[in-house]
């Protein structure tokens, strides 16, 4: 089963910060973050039921965690009805939570 990715605006409005704030201080480390965060967003296509669940109670709100330096990023998902896949929310691993 293959699932489709969507993106909410606050997922879009995340990344946007993300890479500008990398942009300032590096523009190559901003890209190489940018293509990390795509690429292991892609991989929900295929496992998104892999990934460690938010909450206790919510088989389908779910965080993919991913390596990017010292630290790395993480990203909120909810797995939906008609195999899609809704990025809610993209932090890094300093941030604080979004739960």
């Amino acid at each position: 089963m293959t699932y489709q990715i969507r993106f909410t605006r606050g997922a879009r409005e995340d990344l946007k910060h993300l890479y500008l704030f990398l942009y300032q201080r590096d523009k190559i480390i901003a890209k190489h973050a940018r293509d990390t965060i795509y690429k292991a967003i892609d991989t929900l296509k295929a496992f998104p039921f892999a990934c460690r669940k938010a909450q206790a109670d919510n088989p389908f709100l779910r965080e993919l965690v991913f390596p990017f330096g010292a630290n790395g990023y993480v990203a909120l998902f909810e797995i939906e009805e008609d195999n899609m896949v809704t990025i809610l929310a993209v932090r890094h691993q300093r941030e604080d939570d979004y739960l």
